[in-house]
């Protein structure tokens, strides 16, 4: 990370063969020109973002609704190296709420932007996940293969890696900060929990996780210990059930698709209709007029074609909402039945798979 790698251009913004013919800092914006003359904001280098920070004094590092590991850990490490504030849209999950228990994190919920001078918002890809937070002047760092919220920031630093906690270790390792024990715990559990204990790591998820074990002083034992104390949640392992119970199960060729519904939990069902043999799982849950859809795949249909970040995000604007997330695992908020969305779901996921052989 010795060297500077300076800009990655935000994909499809700037025309084949262009070059960049000046860079200005305008406010806090950092803005590219391509050869027309058309501004572009920057995707930069951990580097860059380090330089950046420190034209910031009183920093929120804002992470989203129903926050998980890698958001908690990712804004909480960011703020003991830079200073500042954990906020979080909402609420914590499970496991999340746990890690802030143990590690004893201050966190601020549903906090107002317009409070400090500068948001970082990490691992949030769309504005839904944020509820009605109004944001100022901010950046992003995420780790989506869709995200939405580079549109508005100011600048942002996105990888497609297992979990924004591997870029956020990037970081602290380019500004040669020390790495505390609780940050390097938080920031394991974030990289655990969002590669699904390693099972869509990269070779990225496996570095980051050595350097927090050389640098931090832990071991990986003592992050399975802190994940391994998580309260058990009797509610949702029964909903889990309930839901599978009822499922409705579709054969498309040699693909199995799972949908349910639930009233809440539906992450948690989606993620266990695939473990339990669907290739494809949508889990809707509708309230007030708003339906939200969870989806998991299976890695052979995202070998096939299946994107579910992209395809929640596309069937999201259909029904005036907003949608997203990573090929595997997506999510998605709208409005409209669950009846009609997850019907949607099923027909788009079908003419991708229809006829299209696993093997």
């Amino acid at each position: 990370m010795g060297a500077r790698c300076g800009v990655i251009c935000k994909p499809n913004t700037v025309p084949k063969h262009s070059y960049l013919l000046h860079k200005t800092y305008s406010g806090s914006h950092i803005i590219l020109f391509n050869s027309d003359r058309i501004p572009y904001i920057m995707n930069i280098d951990e580097i860059t973002f380090y330089d950046q920070m420190l034209n910031y004094q009183n920093v929120l590092f804002l992470g989203h609704r129903n926050a998980d590991p890698d958001a908690i850990s990712s804004a909480f490490a960011l703020a003991e190296s830079f200073g500042g504030t954990v906020g979080v849209a909402d609420y914590c999950g499970r496991v999340a709420s746990m890690l802030v228990d143990q590690l004893e994190i201050e966190v601020v919920y549903a906090p107002n932007p317009s409070d400090y001078d500068f948001t970082v918002v990490v691992d949030t890809s769309t504005q839904s996940q944020l509820n009605d937070l109004v944001l100022g002047d901010y950046c992003v760092i995420d780790h989506h293969s869709v995200s939405q919220l580079i549109d508005g920031a100011s600048f942002y630093l996105h990888r497609l890696v297992g979990s924004t906690a591997e870029i956020v270790v990037n970081i602290l390792k380019c500004m040669n900060a020390p790495i505390r024990e609780r940050t390097a715990l938080a920031l394991m559990t974030g990289i655990i929990t969002d590669t699904g204990h390693f099972k869509h790591a990269t070779t990225g998820s496996f570095r980051a996780i050595a350097d927090l074990i050389d640098l931090g002083g832990v071991s990986y034992s003592e992050a399975l210990d802190l994940l391994a104390s998580t309260p058990q949640d009797i509610s949702m392992r029964t909903t889990v059930l309930e839901s599978a119970n009822r499922a409705n199960i579709l054969k498309v060729d040699d693909w199995i698709f799972a949908i349910s519904e639930s009233d809440s939990f539906g992450a948690a069902v989606a993620t266990a209709l695939t473990n339990i043999g669907a290739d494809i799982s949508f889990v809707g849950t509708a309230r007030d007029g708003i339906t939200k859809v969870s989806g998991r795949a299976k890695r052979d249909a995202i070998r096939c074609g299946i994107n579910l970040g992209e395809m929640m995000r596309d069937i999201g604007l259909e029904y005036h909402g907003s949608g997203g997330g990573h090929a595997g695992a997506a999510g998605m908020e709208v409005v409209g039945s669950s009846e009609a969305v997850l019907s949607r779901c099923v027909e788009e996921s079908n003419s991708i798979l229809k006829g299209v052989s696993r093997n």
